[in-house]
């Protein structure tokens, strides 16, 4: 699969280790792949459970289509980084919901994955 095909997939699964199980904790997210960064919006912002566990533990596991990594998970904090996990998340969904999603880009907490180097 190309880095086009991977994109367009509508979803990747997260796994974290749960912070007090230390078991693993998957869930299956939107996603927007910008350079070698994924870029999630968690909803729940910081009372989500899988960003707790990240929070705890920022090495997670990432699968989209056929790709299975190990990687660095981090709550973006720059603004124009910020900006950039907003935006790409938006554009890439929004065309496809029937839902309004201004108001969830713009209130949900941006997540990065950093991918490995090639």
């Amino acid at each position: 699969m190309d880095r086009d095909e991977l994109e367009a997939l509508d979803f990747c699964y997260i796994t974290t280790k749960g912070r007090r199980s230390g078991g693993p904790h998957t869930i299956e997210i939107w996603f927007a792949l910008r350079d070698d960064t994924v870029y999630l919006l968690s909803g729940g912002g910081d009372g989500s459970d899988w960003v707790k566990n990240l929070r705890e533990d920022p090495t997670v596991g990432l699968r989209i289509g056929d790709h299975d990594l190990i990687c660095k998970g981090r709550v973006v904090e720059d603004l124009q980084e910020d900006e950039i996990a907003r935006s790409a998340v938006l554009e890439k969904y929004a065309p496809r919901s029937a839902d309004d999603l201004e108001d969830w880009s713009r209130t949900a907490m941006p997540i990065a994955i950093d991918l490995p180097p090639a």
